[in-house]
């Protein structure tokens, strides 16, 4: 099981529900087939949604409660 601070992700989100909303949000494109932003061992959605979030690939849309896709950076190539 994948461990990651929630120190970490806090850092970028300073709210727990924006962090919770960003994660949901990715975890959703997720499961439409869209790629994972980061190479991870990971086969569970919402560990790779956590894991993104945690490296700053990912961010939370204010406004429109919604990940932003112009603020992703890289790719998982």
């Amino acid at each position: 099981m994948a461990y990651i601070p929630l120190e970490k992700m806090l850092a970028s989100h300073p709210s727990l529900y924006k962090l919770v909303m960003a994660g949901s949000k990715r975890v959703s494109e997720l499961l439409q087939g869209i790629q994972p932003l980061i190479k991870t061992n990971s086969k569970k959605l919402t560990t790779i949604a956590l894991e993104e979030i945690a490296a700053g690939k990912v961010a939370f849309k204010p406004g429109e409660g919604a990940v932003d896709p112009a603020t992703r950076k890289g790719d998982a190539s």
